[in-house]
């Protein structure tokens, strides 16, 4: 046979003999390959031998949005509505939402549940077969969604009578429509209902008898984009946002000028070996461990006043609770007119200022963490304590820890005197200790006049006494959040430092240079994001307040 010659084609209904041209063929061909999808997709469904299309008409207000329809081509107009705003204000009206399937229950075949999930806040919504308006394939659908899939519903709103005990909202929809807009695997590795649940649920599940899974800490960062969602997760991030924003908002109302300082830089900044080296263009170089140089350098350039929210470096090999080896900082500096106090002044106002705030404006996710992660408000004064490191070493003495009256504090020490309660009178603003273990109640307070030795070499030594510094510390629920003090600005004096703490002069030498061409008494602080969220929401671990923890251990994800 001539590859000319007409194939062999099945007759035509309409003509037995007749024969099919190349083109009825194909036609033919494709209407075939229509027909097996139709009754796999059928078959699928539950329903045999005959298409969705024939079967429902109601197959339009359903199904997986297609590629294409995902791919931007149009504006629609079409007005969404977020589920947190869902409320009895809204009943009968028609609503259109998008947000992950959370939960999914079907009550027989002409019936289910689905609580739909946007942000922390879900909604149930209701399918119930109905002519014209939802059949059970659709309903069928709904129950074959995967967990955590994202999907469209359109509906009405409607308020049950008795409250809704599932869902956040306490209104439901009935389901008019319903998309699939991106499935999600079956199987995940973590389920979010698992991660959200509190150790207190856990142990009273084994005293019933009840085993329920525990995620553990690395799990939960293994598949951070998973843990993220839980209710917990996602108040501690919008905590620390506002955190940032009120630091950020009360230094500019306090006239301080928002800089950004560079993170590559010729040598440590800190002192000490502890930075992240590495080769830049044929130079050595590392990454800064605080914007220290360059923000004192701008207080040079006469902005008076700066702040900076930024990425800081450390190298150190900390395995502990509360270290990373990057984080935010939260750094100031600013001139000083008379007294290192000034410093510590905007320290207080700051901080009662971001507490207050916190308190008041966070309350449902002040609520949402303390479901998981239970905790009390943490207690603090108007006015902030202020101690001496003298005073400081002095309780811990009369408490039984005795410490180096000229060395640093450890972990342990810190958190002993932060147990310590004590009576404080107030006179003409200089606070006295009052009688021992007399409860004050604050887990907010400042320490300071540190010993020289254990600060930085740009610290400024005490008028008084050398081997003290004019430098504190401040301390939440008795860990530390924040250094600061008054800094070195004779360029003689600051080289004579550096070098006794083995700095090389020549790396930062452009800093020493920035104090010849005159500069003001000044000092600052620097205070970690993740740190202050941590300890003001009582946590027991810093990388539940760091979106992607970088530690010793982990790069990755």
């Amino acid at each position: 046979m001539s590859s000319e010659e007409p194939l062999q084609n099945p007759p035509s209904e309409e003509n037995p003999e007749k024969k099919l041209s190349k083109k009825e063929l194909a036609k033919l061909e494709r209407q075939r390959k229509r027909q097996e999808a139709a009754a796999a997709a059928s078959a699928a469904a539950g329903v045999s031998g005959v298409t969705l299309e024939t079967e429902d008409p109601l197959a339009a207000n359903y199904g997986d949005v297609p590629l294409n329809d995902l791919q931007s081509k149009e504006i629609s107009g079409k007005k969404w509505t977020e589920v947190k705003d869902l409320t009895n204000e809204l009943k009968d009206q028609v609503v259109l939402i998008r947000g992950r399937a959370q939960a999914i229950r079907a009550v027989g075949k002409k019936m289910a549940f689905l609580v739909v999930r946007e942000r922390g806040f879900t909604v149930q919504c209701v399918l119930t077969v109905a002519q014209d308006v939802v059949s059970p394939q659709m309903v069928k659908f709904a129950t074959s969604l995967s967990r955590e899939s994202i999907v469209d519903i359109e509906g009405v709103i409607s308020v049950p009578t008795q409250p809704i005990t599932g869902a956040s909202q306490q209104v439901e929809i009935q389901v008019r429509k319903l998309y699939c807009v991106n499935k999600a695997v079956p199987a995940l590795p973590i389920n979010i209902e698992d991660a959200a649940r509190s150790d207190l649920e856990i142990e009273k599940a084994l005293q019933a008898g009840e085993q329920l899974v525990r995620v553990n800490q690395d799990t939960r960062l293994n598949f951070r984009v998973l843990d993220m969602r839980t209710p917990a997760n996602q108040a501690i991030f919008r905590i620390q946002c506002q955190v940032e924003n009120i630091f950020r908002q009360f230094l500019l109302s306090e006239g301080f000028v928002g800089i950004h300082t560079p993170k590559l830089i010729a040598g440590s900044s800190e002192g000490g070996s502890a930075v992240f080296r590495f080769d830049y263009k044929g130079t050595p170089a590392c990454l800064a461990q605080s914007p220290q140089l360059h923000k004192q350098m701008s207080i040079c350039g006469d902005f008076g006043r700066v702040f900076e929210v930024g990425p800081v470096f450390r190298a150190e090999d900390s395995f502990t609770h509360r270290h990373l080896c990057e984080f935010t900082g939260l750094d100031v500096e600013m001139e000083i007119k008379e007294h290192y106090s000034e410093v510590m002044d905007i320290v207080d106002r700051l901080f009662v200022t971001m507490f207050d705030s916190l308190n008041e404006k966070c309350s449902k996710e002040l609520e949402a963490i303390n479901r998981q992660y239970p905790f009390e408000k943490l207690k603090y004064l108007r006015k902030t304590l202020r101690l001496t490191f003298e005073e400081g070493v002095q309780m811990l003495k009369e408490a039984g820890v005795e410490i180096d009256p000229l060395g640093d504090l450890n972990t342990e020490s810190e958190r002993k005197l932060g147990q310590l309660y004590w009576r404080m009178d107030v006179f003409g603003g200089i606070y006295h200790i009052g009688m021992l273990n007399c409860r004050y109640g604050t887990e907010f307070y400042i320490l300071h006049r540190y010993p020289l030795a254990v600060r930085p070499f740009y610290t400024m030594p005490c008028h008084d006494n050398p081997k003290y510094s004019n430098s504190f510390d401040v301390f939440i629920r008795g860990e530390e959040i924040i250094s600061g003090a008054q800094r070195v600005h004779v360029p003689e004096f600051l080289t004579e430092r550096a070098q006794s703490l083995g700095i090389d002069v020549k790396t930062i030498s452009t800093y020493i240079d920035s104090f010849r061409y005159g500069a003001p008494p000044h000092g600052g602080f620097g205070v970690g994001l993740e740190r202050v969220v941590m300890l003001f929401c009582a946590l027991n671990n810093i990388r539940k307040t760091s979106l992607f923890p970088r530690d010793p251990q982990r790069i990755t994800p």
